[in-house]
């Protein structure tokens, strides 16, 4: 018999009357004469009064209870969809993260999967049951209870799949499958059958938040298929794997955008001055992550490095700059607010020059600035005014044809 793992998201069991349509889907699986594991996140709103009453008590709560007290919402969650397969009539049982086996290091808030041991869960699915998993969590070596941080319920899934050798993990969301931009921007948009772990690991990490990068990292590593579906309609979905079939001419794959784009830059009064290492290292520590980075050395001009973060990040970045000033030997540190980052992505790209330059052509066309650029061998990044965003995103959809089928061969 084969095994599937399905994964659901907070919105997908926000009330009791979608906890009773996910509970018929499941069971639907389970009578196709499959083992079902299901990994549930947290309803949004008990995760927010968790966190809220915690906040009422202290300003800084510690890690190590935040992630106890979050990490219930999750496990009321899977035992409210059990009880609902239980009440038609198929075994179900539900399991914490250290009941499923899932073991991650000491970094409470943002931990990492270290090693899976199914054998519980295997024992339930042998009874003839389906096991519902708090996604999200986990426990490390001294017993203390773990959270995953973001995409950590996708990662559960997807290292749980791994462990148990599953056919396939289903990944079910409030959209019907990957487009090849968000249709809620780009009108013209269309759902794409396959997709690429590689094309799938760019548009996350560039704005597209449909499944999180760790998660396709991976089933990435362990070539695990994964389906991102809808939780609303029975429709097919959009297939991740190694190689897909690529559609003919089809160079460009998809385009994705991220809002709230901050640039920061760092001058030096002389180039020996400058340490890349010195500054990135210190950013690492602190967990600020970085994206774009343009180093401009020129005679006779004072060198600058910038960069490009987060705008949730830009207040701690700032405080590590400042306190870190003399150690890090930089005369001035100024920023730009009011950006965004619009990028193409697409496997066809590696053996297709020219396509970062038809994607400047056209944006000068559409009298948009490119204020950075970032390329790898599959995308290519500009960073631009926000307000050109979603005008960006709309015309580079248009000018590689991303809105037409076209034949596979």
């Amino acid at each position: 018999m084969g095994t599937i793992v399905v994964k659901f998201g907070g919105p997908a069991i926000a009330t009791p009357e979608k906890i009773q349509l996910v509970a018929q889907r499941v069971i639907e699986e389970k009578q196709r004469g499959l083992h079902v594991v299901v990994v549930i996140s947290s309803m949004t709103t008990i995760r927010r009064e968790l966190r809220q009453f915690a906040a009422d008590i202290s300003d800084e709560p510690s890690k190590r209870e935040m992630d106890v007290l979050i990490a219930t919402g999750t496990q009321m969650a899977s035992a409210l969809l059990a009880i609902a397969i239980q009440e038609r009539g198929v075994k179900a049982t539900s399991l914490a993260g250290w009941q499923a086996g899932v073991t991650t290091n000491q970094q409470h808030r943002n931990a990492r999967v270290e090693r899976v041991d199914t054998s519980r869960i295997v024992n339930h699915l042998e009874q003839d049951e389906i096991v519902i998993v708090a996604g999200f969590q986990g426990v490390d070596d001294k017993g203390d209870i773990t959270t995953l941080g973001k995409g950590g319920s996708e990662t559960t899934a997807v290292a749980l799949a791994v462990a148990l050798g599953a056919d396939h993990v289903d990944i079910y969301t409030n959209v019907d499958g990957i487009y090849t931009a968000d249709p809620n921007v780009v009108k013209s948009a269309r759902k794409l059958k396959e997709l690429s772990y590689d094309e799938m690991l760019e548009l996350s990490n560039l704005g597209a938040h449909i499944i999180h990068p760790r998660a396709v990292e991976l089933a990435k590593k362990f070539e695990m298929p994964v389906i991102v579906r809808s939780s609303i309609v029975d429709v097919e979905g959009t297939l991740l794997k190694g190689d897909v079939e690529v559609e003919k001419n089809l160079i460009v794959r998809g385009v994705a955008y991220e809002a709230d784009v901050i640039r920061l830059t760092i001058g030096y009064d002389s180039y020996e001055a400058a340490s890349l290492a010195e500054i990135f290292s210190i950013l690492a520590e602190n967990s600020i992550n970085v994206d774009i980075i343009v180093q401009a050395v020129i005679d006779g001009v004072k060198p600058t490095i910038s960069f490009t973060i987060a705008k949730e990040e830009f207040a701690e970045a700032l405080r590590v700059l400042e306190s870190s000033k003399l150690s890090l030997g930089f005369s001035f540190a100024d920023f730009e607010v009011g950006l965004a980052k619009v990028s193409i992505v697409g496997s066809g790209m590696v053996s297709n020059p020219g396509v970062a330059a038809r994607m400047f052509d056209r944006l000068r066309k559409e009298h948009i600035a490119v204020k950075m650029v970032s390329t790898s061998e599959i995308k290519v990044s500009v960073v631009v005014p926000q307000e050109a965003m979603v005008q960006a995103a709309n015309a580079l959809h248009d000018e590689f044809h991303l809105a037409e089928r076209v034949a596979i061969g």
